[in-house]
């Protein structure tokens, strides 16, 4: 066999994203402010973009009749050129990855994955409070529902990690019943950093101090006369809480260790107020008038006057070529943010068609809903959904909410609407405390026991759900069952 250089040929074939293409699927992700902060860049740096009035097209906005619509008969205008390549399926993608069931794990994460681009990388360094809370909601909630209202409350705390909306008009806003609304601000409450949806400064310390099981009925009174401590009636303070001197300095010093602003430890708290991206109003026909906020979307438009002038005067072939190239960049940017637009706005219309309950009765009417739902329905794929729910805010006449939180994960049921995953955890839960020693419940017959009951679940599922609540399988449990009975 010889040894040495030679030449061979070959033959590959691979998928390469243009810059063009890469910038088309970025934009898919910015908000409408990013999008405003992007465009001024580009007007510096393309001469013959200028900003225009703004003049929206037919296909910008969009109206869900009472008769609900198809989304396809619910878009006006048609599809500009190159629409198939902001829909881009991440299975030929090296650095794509699939989003999933779309569950609101941070609340359920709930933040769907992405990969262009991270909060993380447009954040000042470390995360907000919200984010930090978030990441919480998902195991710290009853059911999806519950998490929803605990979203929105996070959603209203000040940089304190203060509530100072009231709980009744969020209620009534929400479309849920006070004590649901008590329920969700517990579970904000007993997130960390302890303290954060206090409404006052004396129930900020009195949720630490339950936190440090330090909350008795003497500590109870010196929290509810903070008044007193600040004017230094101490002599008062002692005879009010039944305490001897060295009793109340040790008091006194744990009140003082507490935080009263708990929520100013995180980064990022100076943040602006949220502007919503999408605008959902009722329409004269029962039905609903959903847009963009055009007050957060310039319009560009390319100055042909100018491009007439320059090419005029351009010396040489060089000068011609880069004219060119401009004139082909402003013109592809034009129509990538028009289709951006239209992708938004069809993706917000499927999300209202879909959750039409919860917009006009409120959360009660929340049902699950997947990525891969709403993409099929759109006919996109579930990257694309990802991308265009991320970092998206709608504003309807029951608040501002974040695109991402109207998805929740659930599993069939018997009435074809679904089921919240924690309101099937919870119920398999029950179903395994109450089993008897001799009659451990095997995977299959928790099956047959929850379809019996109208949930329409595998049981693959069903291990994974009992899994990650950390309960053993029926074999451990009738060994530890055993185990505890000989004891």
């Amino acid at each position: 066999m010889a040894l040495g250089p030679r030449l061979d040929l070959r033959q590959t074939q691979s998928l390469v994203m243009t810059p063009q293409l890469q910038q088309a699927i970025k934009l898919l992700a910015l908000s409408n402010l990013e999008i405003e902060t992007f465009i001024g860049e580009a007007l510096e740096a393309n001469p013959l973009l200028e900003a225009g009035e703004v003049q929206r097209e037919d296909g910008e906005r969009i109206e869900l009749s009472g008769e609900e619509p198809g989304a396809d008969a619910a878009m006006d205008g048609s599809p500009v050129d190159g629409e198939s390549a902001l829909d881009i399926d991440p299975s030929a993608l090296d650095r794509d990855r699939d989003t999933g069931d779309g569950e609101w794990g941070a609340a359920q994460g709930s933040a769907p994955s992405e990969d262009l681009p991270g909060i993380d990388e447009r954040g000042s360094g470390g995360p907000t409070l919200a984010e930090h809370l978030e990441e919480q909601v998902g195991a710290a909630a009853g059911d999806a529902r519950e998490a929803f209202v605990a979203r929105h409350l996070i959603g209203l705390l000040d940089e304190a990690g203060y509530l100072a909306a009231d709980l009744r008009e969020v209620a009534d806003e929400l479309g849920v019943p006070l004590a649901e609304a008590e329920r969700a601000l517990a579970v904000v409450q007993s997130l960390d950093p302890t303290g954060v949806g206090a409404r006052s400064l004396g129930e900020c310390l009195a949720l630490q101090a339950r936190e440090a099981d330090r909350y008795d009925p003497c500590m109870a009174r010196l929290i509810d006369n903070l008044d007193l401590v600040a004017r230094g009636e101490f002599a008062r303070l002692k005879r009010m809480c039944d305490v001897d001197d060295e009793d109340f300095a040790e008091m006194l010093a744990e009140l003082r260790g507490y935080d009263p602003k708990p929520g100013c430890r995180f980064g990022g708290a100076a943040e602006s107020a949220v502007v919503p991206d999408i605008l959902v109003t009722r329409a004269k026909d029962g039905g609903w008038d959903i847009a963009l906020n055009e007050e957060t979307l310039p319009r560009l438009v390319v100055n042909r006057a100018y491009y007439l002038e320059l090419r005029e005067d351009c010396p040489g072939k060089a000068a011609q070529s880069w004219l060119g190239e401009k004139l082909a960049d402003a013109n592809w940017l034009i129509r990538a943010l028009d289709q951006r637009q239209k992708t938004i706005l069809k993706t917000a219309a499927e999300i209202v068609k879909k959750q039409e309950g919860f917009f006009r009765r409120g959360v009660s009417e929340l049902r699950p809903l997947t990525l891969r739902e709403v993409a099929e329905s759109i006919e996109m794929h579930e990257s694309t959904v990802s991308r265009v729910t991320s970092n998206k805010y709608l504003h309807c006449d029951r608040g501002t909410f974040e695109l991402k939180y109207f998805f929740t994960s659930g599993v069939g049921s018997a009435d074809g609407e679904g089921a919240s995953s924690q309101a099937v955890k919870a119920r398999i839960k029950a179903l395994i405390d109450g089993e008897e020693a001799k009659k451990i419940l095997s995977d299959d017959t928790l099956v047959d026991l929850l379809k019996a009951e109208g949930f329409d679940i595998a049981r693959r599922t069903v291990a994974k759900y009992r899994e990650a609540m950390g309960i053993g399988s029926s074999v451990q449990r009738r060994r530890q069952k055993k185990l505890a009975a000989g004891g």
